[in-house]
């Protein structure tokens, strides 16, 4: 496949014009001014073939144009990632604040909204960093991976409103199982959708379904087949069983399709992450496998140069914390303002890096003795994690763990002093 023509950024030099883009679902406004602040055009177009086509023209007559635009995603900046235009995002806390600037009575249109971004564009701009468009490859992982993860938070609000129905009428497929995210158990209600159906079905067909779906375990079976024999003695009335059964087998079948889709995202996902230049970097990562490793791919990119810093990249993740200062006053938080599909992420491989390996686990485990929570001590080792990424990633190296190890020996790492100490592994 031929690799498609790289798109020139332009410096902010050879800016002569800026432009607020604010983006609507079935239109957009847009206001752009020159180098000294005066509106040279305000108009509004559809968000359809007509529209962005007279989009295109009425800005060609700029070809040195900036852009900002309150989102870094979506169809809108698509189109205008393909266009020839600088594109800036700018983050809504910010771009509220650009627009109270301008007015402070709290007046709000689209077109102050865009003027006000065209305004803090060609004011800060130059300290801004302009979008960069992913190859097409990463691009296809990204958005695969985060629409695997909107599935699968709505399969975790499927099987939620599963339990809640059974609870109702079902209390004894409730406790046969534990896991209702696997095919088996939404199997179960399709197949014995009610203490009746299970109590009628009888022994032989209750030993049967263990069998066929692999659930026959010795220290399982015996209380499994005790459940199902006592499933008709507590029950709810009539009324309650016929109506929540209908619900429980309509969510069971949603589930048993969007189950179906999920398996045929993740075989999409590996194929693509199989086929990408750094398929050897990012699966060396200890803990990432192949779940967690084509996320981290997908989320943080293999250009470095795309996030520009280290410390730009762990704020984006939201690993580093946020520092209020005034007068005597000095504290710091933790960083809600970041991107949460990374962040979520970065926080699952750091729970599964310090699962295998030592140091990870020290360190952690060091943050809990302190008196942090699971989720900051995660937080502080997703932090450690960046660092050693993003050095994999400008280095073009995959992960060494003898080589960590020398680098951390070499700089005196209190956490090789404590790996090293039999006392605190076997505090562990």
């Amino acid at each position: 496949m031929q690799k498609p023509k790289a798109k020139r950024m332009q410096s902010w030099q050879e800016i002569t014009h800026y432009a607020g883009f604010d983006w609507a679902k079935n239109h957009h406004v847009v206001v752009v001014l020159d180098g000294q602040g005066q509106i040279v055009a305000d108009f509004e177009f559809e968000h359809s073939l007509e529209g962005w086509q007279s989009f295109t023209d009425k800005t060609s007559i700029w070809p040195n144009l900036a852009l900002a635009i309150e989102t870094s995603q979506g169809a809108v900046v698509d189109q205008l990632l393909q266009g020839q235009g600088a594109v800036y995002p700018v983050n809504p806390v910010a771009a509220k604040s650009y627009r109270e600037r301008k007015a402070p009575s709290g007046t709000k249109t689209d077109h102050l909204d865009a003027w006000a971004l065209a305004a803090a564009l060609r004011a800060d701009g130059q300290g801004w960093k302009v979008l960069q468009p992913l190859d097409p490859l990463t691009q296809q992982l990204r958005l695969l991976c985060r629409d695997e993860v909107r599935l699968i938070e709505q399969r975790t609000a499927l099987v939620n409103q599963l339990q809640q129905a059974l609870l109702e009428y079902y209390s004894t497929a409730l406790s046969a199982f534990d896991d209702w995210t696997q095919d088996f158990a939404w199997d179960f209600i399709v197949e014995f959708p009610t203490p009746e159906a299970l109590t009628r079905a009888g022994k032989r067909r209750w030993e049967k379904f263990l069998h066929t779906h692999k659930l026959w375990r010795p220290e399982t079976a015996a209380k499994r087949l005790e459940l199902f024999a006592k499933a008709g003695l507590f029950k709810a009335s009539e009324p309650i069983v016929r109506a929540k059964s209908q619900l429980a087998l309509s969510l069971c079948k949603v589930l048993r399709t969007l189950g179906q889709q999920l398996d045929f995202y993740r075989q999409q996902i590996e194929a693509l992450f199989e086929e990408h230049p750094d398929h050897d970097l990012f699966g060396s990562l200890p803990g990432a496998k192949k779940v967690l490793a084509p996320r981290l791919l997908a989320a943080i990119g293999s250009d470095p140069t795309r996030h520009g810093s280290l410390q730009a990249l762990q704020c984006l993740a939201g690993t580093a914390p946020v520092s209020y200062q005034s007068g005597q006053l000095n504290k710091v938080h933790v960083r809600w303002c970041c991107d949460k599909f990374l962040r979520h992420t970065l926080h699952l491989w750091a729970d599964s890096f310090r699962r295998v390996t030592a140091w990870g686990q020290t360190y952690y485990q060091n943050k809990r003795d302190q008196g942090m929570s699971h989720a900051c001590a995660l937080r502080c080792l997703g932090q450690r994690l960046l660092k050693i990424l993003f050095r994999m990633i400008s280095d073009k190296k995959p992960y060494d763990a003898d080589f960590h190890a020398r680098n951390q020996q070499k700089h005196g790492s209190w956490v090789l002093k404590l790996v090293n100490q039999p006392s605190a592994s076997a505090g562990e």
